[in-house]
């Protein structure tokens, strides 16, 4: 796990230095592709998985997740999410990164930063002991604060030998079925972050998920480990200071 999730943190940090105004999000797939495969002698987690048909997801201004590489060039001004999952040794490392392109709005940046902050929320609440609804609970009490909504159709996810396992963690305050963490779980956070209302529509390929009202959407995902404190994040970056 620890090794996936360093060659995922490592396809976001090569691939950065690419986005720019005019390139498409196809071409960005094409690079992340190469690099997993042929530098990391990895595999590209998502390409045919359940019949998604690229290497990564790219999920540009009002696409809240699972947008699909193509002939879109990035404009100034976009925001721009991209998701990494990479296949070793039977394991998977799943992250994603926000990206702005040009000169980008304050509204949008405030999003995308608030976004992160959730992201960094979420983690430290899930320590040793604690209710897995307190990841929660504390992604939505600073969403609501920032005037910003919370996605409830997409969640984190626990994740190992398998991409997508149980258990499924929610970014909102929910009732469902609760759960201790313990050392030596591992799973995603991801949350969603709508300018707008929460609401979201899935496209006719299937994949994409839009914001209903078309509103800006920002996401940020880590794998982590439960350990006896903080947890290990197993996919940060070089740029991370926790």
């Amino acid at each position: 796990m620890r090794v996936a999730g360093r060659l995922a943190s490592e396809v976001l940090e090569m691939i950065g230095g690419h986005v720019r105004p005019g390139i498409s999000t196809g071409e960005l797939d094409r690079l992340c592709h190469e690099y997993i495969v042929r530098k990391q002698q990895a595999i590209p987690a998502p390409l045919n998985y359940k019949g998604f048909p690229k290497s990564i997801c790219t999920s540009v201004n009002h696409v809240v997740c699972h947008g699909i590489p193509g002939d879109r060039r990035l404009r100034d001004g976009d925001i721009l999410n991209i998701d990494v999952t990479v296949l070793k040794d039977r394991y998977h490392g799943d992250t994603s990164k926000m990206f702005l392109v040009g000169k980008v709005l304050r509204r949008a940046r405030r999003l995308v930063e608030a976004a992160y902050e959730c992201l960094l929320r979420g983690m430290d609440a899930a320590r040793p002991g604690h209710s897995l609804r307190a990841v929660g609970a504390a992604i939505q009490a600073y969403a609501d604060a920032q005037r910003f909504s919370v996605v409830r159709d997409f969640c984190g996810h626990g994740i190992g030998s398998n991409f997508h396992e149980a258990p499924s963690v929610l970014h909102y305050r929910n009732r469902g079925p609760d759960l201790i963490l313990e050392p030596g779980m591992t799973f995603t956070i991801e949350p969603m972050l709508n300018a707008g209302s929460h609401e979201v529509k899935l496209l006719a390929d299937g994949w994409t998920a839009v914001t209903r009202d078309r509103s800006l959407s920002a996401q940020w995902e880590h794998t982590l480990l439960i350990t006896t404190d903080y947890p290990e994040i197993l996919t940060r970056r070089t740029e991370e200071r926790f």
